[in-house]
């Protein structure tokens, strides 16, 4: 990605006070070229461009950034916290039982949060958190491949 795309990353930050640094656009940036992914993907990411940003550092912006709103992070059971740029929306996600590959899944019926709960309990609700689970066309494409557990980690 070529420099030029660091002007809307940049306005991004400054939108919601945040300061421009070298580790925070990288980070965002990763994230339009990784979404759904874990840290170590990110750290590994980010270091082939800036060599000198550490573990710590990757995990300091990522929690600045799920703060402001910038970043959201997902839990999927049996999967390390996934990051991605895509906020505001309440969208839900589809993980593969097989290899952990994760999709993005627009609103299920209506706008945010797509379903009611049955009793809310006094809760106002204004979010929904949905992970269907399968099988996605590659695995099934080979399913002689043995299926961990729990989804692997993307490297």
């Amino acid at each position: 990605m070529s420099s030029t795309t660091a002007g809307p990353l940049e306005e991004r930050l400054r939108s919601v006070g945040l300061r421009v640094t070298a580790p925070r656009v990288a980070v965002l940036r990763e994230l339009e070229h990784h979404a759904h992914a874990d840290v170590d993907t990110l750290v590994g990411a980010v270091r082939e461009r800036h060599h000198s940003v550490s573990t710590q550092a990757v995990y300091d912006v990522l929690r600045v950034l799920t703060t402001h709103g910038l970043t959201r992070r997902i839990e999927p059971p049996g999967s390390p916290a996934r990051f991605e740029n895509r906020v505001g929306d309440n969208h839900h996600h589809v993980v593969c039982r097989a290899c952990g590959d994760i999709a993005d899944v627009d609103c299920v019926v209506g706008e945010a949060p797509c379903l009611q709960p049955s009793d809310a309990h006094g809760f106002t609700v204004d979010e929904a958190e949905v992970v269907f689970w399968g099988m996605c066309p590659s695995c099934r494409a080979h399913p002689h491949t043995p299926q961990p557990a729990t989804p692997k980690e993307k490297r």
